[in-house]
């Protein structure tokens, strides 16, 4: 295990992308359509089903080339209940929705997938880099990140890239591809959503810098705080650190150009893979492996409970919906893949 985390010393500096690529790529494909654009094309159909786990209110399915996919692997979620920044709001488009990503084994990046709760429906966005040739022609690379956690906000969307930091989506800037244009390395898939912007992580002097696993938005801060968690095994860190977001999301940075953190080190258990704060407490799922139902750990960093078998195997990220009091997270083993969604009050009663 390294040394104790200096207070500060992780930090992430900002990076946007090439402007005229993405604008280049917009025209070249005829403009953006946005999320209502894949709104109103959800080709996929999601169904009501049963997961193992105590705390299991209820659970959906995948269609079946999706929950088989050995390919495809589901990873982050996230929802509109944490996009609206009025917690009185849950819809985004006038809609209770979904947002999960997925990673790629066969060199096709990551993408997202909207999942409409109340038509049961769901659509599949590749994430891009548009890129521009030395003859300014425009031309779109797989971003290829482990995808391990997102948050969404207002409009943003902030996805894990683990040592690399995490990256920023804006779903004003969907894209649908013609079908004149499906030889642009879209891997099969209808729309795109290029990259906006990266928030490259680092530490200060030879300290460890932090891997962004996972991502979650606690809403009960003023103002709000971006909360990042490390994956690790029993010789790594597994921190937690905080990043102060301005009014436009994005995290408030110093006189140095950096926006620093606030990290808790050793705050969570062996493989976490999730967290959600909701009534004051942090919820942090954890995996027992691809075959025993997960857990998770309730409380503060030190002074934990764990809720065993309570989510099916293989749990990932973790967000919270407040009007509902519910905790939503996802599965990721084929053949065991469910979106559920866990009755918070339930660990309070146990």
């Amino acid at each position: 295990m390294s040394a104790p985390t200096q207070p500060g010393s992780v930090h992430l500096r900002r990076r946007v992308e090439d402007p005229q690529a993405r604008a280049a790529l917009a025209a070249e494909l005829g403009g953006a359509v946005g999320l209502p654009g894949v709104l109103a094309d959800l080709d996929r159909r999601m169904r009501r089903t049963w997961a193992p786990g105590r705390a299991v209110r209820r659970a959906l399915a995948w269609e079946r080339g999706d929950a088989r996919d050995r390919t495809w692997w589901p990873q982050g979620i996230s929802s509109s209940a944490e996009a609206a920044p009025d917690p009185g709001v849950d819809t985004v488009e006038g809609r209770r929705l979904l947002v999960t990503t997925w990673y790629s084994k066969a060199g096709a990046g990551a993408r997202v997938s909207f999942v409409d709760l109340d038509r049961l429906r769901y659509r599949h966005v590749l994430l891009v880099r548009a890129v521009l040739d030395d003859t300014g022609r425009v031309a779109v690379e797989p971003v290829p990140v482990h995808a391990g956690g997102i948050v969404w906000d207002g409009p943003r969307l902030h996805v894990a890239a683990t040592r690399r930091g995490f990256h920023t989506f804006d779903v004003r800037d969907i894209l649908r591809v013609p079908d004149a244009r499906r030889d642009l390395g879209t891997h099969g898939h209808r729309y795109l959503l290029p990259l906006h912007s990266s928030q490259r992580g680092g530490v200060d002097g030879d300290g460890e810098r932090l891997r962004h696993s996972f991502l979650s938005l606690d809403r009960e801060a003023s103002p709000p705080h971006l909360i990042v968690g490390e994956y690790g095994s029993a010789r790594q860190t597994r921190r937690l650190a905080r990043f102060l977001l301005d009014p436009e999301g994005v995290p408030v940075v110093g006189d140095d150009g950096l926006a620093r953190a606030h990290t808790t080190d050793e705050a969570t258990m062996v493989r976490s893979q999730g967290v959600a704060v909701a009534r004051g407490r942090h919820h942090v799922t954890a995996s027992q492996g691809p075959w025993t139902p997960g857990t998770v750990y309730v409380g503060e960093p030190g002074d934990w409970r764990a809720h065993r078998f309570a989510v099916p195997m293989g749990p990932e990220d973790l967000t919270w919906w407040p009007s509902r009091d519910e905790l939503w997270t996802l599965t990721e083993h084929p053949g065991r893949r469910w979106l559920v969604a866990l009755d918070r009050a339930w660990f309070d009663r146990h």
